[in-house]
């Protein structure tokens, strides 16, 4: 059953029945949403757009069906707007798992390798691309690296928050108490493939909340239905980002 929780929802779900529909096929009698934000969070460059928590919330609350969202992301310890975004998604209703980000060192020093050596770049460069390098372009990096070497830059710090031990964990809790027919996931990490797998495999359901074409192979083996996102852009979009001629509908209704 569908209820919209807020006005403008609920126009929406009158300019867009069909999606409303196939959602609640896909939710069935109950379903746990899982957020891994620490994934998600990224999709929005590929995206465009901006996916807006409290918006997301509100429209999983339109369902009847759906028991809990759960949101899992990190936080920086003593930042003020990090601590304040955790007090958010608690206000508005998520249930919320934090942790700390942890901050890797990753070397730059380039200064003990010779400028056509890829030691370096393959931290950051994958290796399918690294190999289609010529020498020169290896070269040119590993300069700009020692450039910033004279500078006394020798590493860089990557921010580092994983929760697939965690949100596999409450998938797995969930399961066995034999409340929730159907899982959500938000996530394209090959790391679900085995939890997801051992839904499917028990006679449950499970669906894939992500980008069409970035899930992670692993997943997509698994058999489970990819839902796109972009489906329902206009539930979950920051509201300036909601498409003009929508906006215009919006308005006649």
């Amino acid at each position: 059953m569908f209820n919209p929780k807020t006005e403008r929802i609920k126009k929406l779900s009158a300019i867009f029945p069909a999606k409303i529909a196939e959602l609640e096929k896909l939710f069935g009698d109950s379903a746990n949403v899982y957020i891994d934000w620490q994934n998600v969070i990224h999709w929005q460059e590929k995206l465009g757009w901006h996916f807006h928590l409290k918006r997301i919330k509100q429209f999983f609350d339109s369902f009847k069906s759906i028991q809990s969202v759960k949101i899992y992301t990190g936080t920086f310890d003593g930042n003020q707007q990090s601590e304040k975004q955790i007090a958010e998604l608690k206000n508005a209703g998520y249930k919320v798992a934090t942790k700390p980000v942890k901050l890797m060192k990753i070397s730059i020093d380039a200064s003990s390798i010779s400028k056509d050596s890829p030691a370096i770049l393959k931290s950051f460069i994958k290796k399918s691309l690294l190999q289609k390098l010529d020498i020169e372009t290896i070269e040119y990096l590993n300069n700009k690296l020692l450039n910033f070497n004279k500078r006394g830059i020798l590493y860089i710090e990557e921010p580092k928050c994983n929760f697939d031990v965690e949100i596999g964990r409450d998938m797995q809790k969930d399961f066995e108490s034999d409340n929730v027919k159907n899982y959500i996931l938000w996530s394209t990490d090959s790391d679900f493939a085995d939890p997801i797998t051992q839904i499917r495999n028990e006679g449950r359901n499970a669906a894939i909340f992500a980008v069409s074409g970035k899930v992670a192979p692993e997943l997509d083996e698994t058999g489970a239905f990819v839902f796109d996102v972009r489906k329902i852009r206009e539930f979950i979009c920051w509201p300036r980002e909601i498409p003009q001629n929508i906006k215009n509908k919006l308005d006649t209704l």
